[in-house]
């Protein structure tokens, strides 16, 4: 069957059967979610000390994380289990989004997702990664020492939670800036000359960005809007390599 073909038969299938299709994928990754928090949430005291390290060792001496609420001790690290379990299981996540938009595919648009899906995969964690053990660091040490003398540093556990998840999720996201831009180019909405001459609004979107995700500090906002820069970059680079699709037609047609 030739991808014509292909996608005439999926648009003629009934509008409930794309649900049901929809419903199996969503249920697949609460299950791939449900069974690796399972398996970690024996070890939630253990993946909190780990998310912790980083203020933990330049807190002052004698100070130390305090929790504010009763039930702070066990649901703070059970949170955090539950989104480990999510982190973890992106990689299946992003499988069954491309599974269920793959049959709309021509086999042209497939040789190319497959890459995107990879790189997709790479990048968040490469966000995570790069907050952890960058962004972490930097600006921990800044609220750390800028503060009076006086005052000791006792975060709250729940609070650094959320404080951490937010910047995860944000790097994660932010990292995915090279695949948007190749698929701007590969679908023909945009080229690289265009995107570039869009550069000098896309900086201050980044400083934008950066200032709504992040704390209301320079080294954490300027942390995140640098490497979305330089990834839109990275995008332009890439992507001139790639022929959208309606040049690739016309080019048919020519010949």
């Amino acid at each position: 069957m030739s991808d014509a073909e292909q996608k005439e038969t999926l648009n003629e299938q009934p509008m409930v059967q794309h649900l049901i299709e929809l419903r199996t994928r969503l249920l697949r990754s609460f299950l791939a979610i449900l069974v690796v928090f399972l398996s970690l949430v024996s070890f939630a005291n253990n993946i909190y000390e780990f998310v912790a390290q980083p203020l933990q060792s330049i807190m002052p001496e004698g100070s130390h994380m305090i929790a504010t609420e009763v039930a702070s001790p066990f649901l703070t690290p059970f949170k955090l289990t539950l989104f480990t379990s999510v982190f973890i299981c992106i990689p299946f996540i992003f499988y069954q989004i491309w599974a269920f938009i793959a049959p709309a595919l021509y086999s042209k648009e497939k040789k190319l997702a497959l890459p995107l899906f990879a790189s997709s995969v790479f990048l968040f964690y490469a966000g995570m990664a790069f907050a952890y053990y960058v962004v972490f660091p930097l600006v921990f040490g800044f609220f750390t020492v800028i503060g009076p003398e006086s005052v000791a540093v006792m975060t709250d556990i729940a609070k650094y939670q959320a404080f951490v998840i937010k910047l995860f999720f944000a790097f994660g996201a932010a990292f995915e800036i090279p695949v948007a831009t190749v698929l701007l180019i590969s679908a023909g909405i945009l080229s690289p000359k265009q995107l570039a001459q869009k550069r000098p609004y896309v900086v201050v979107g980044c400083f934008v960005i950066g200032m709504l995700l992040t704390p209301p500090d320079i080294i954490s906002q300027a942390m995140l809007a640098l490497p979305m820069w330089l990834l839109f970059e990275v995008g332009i680079f890439f992507g001139r390599f790639i022929k959208p699709e309606e040049t690739k037609e016309e080019e048919q047609i020519e010949d």
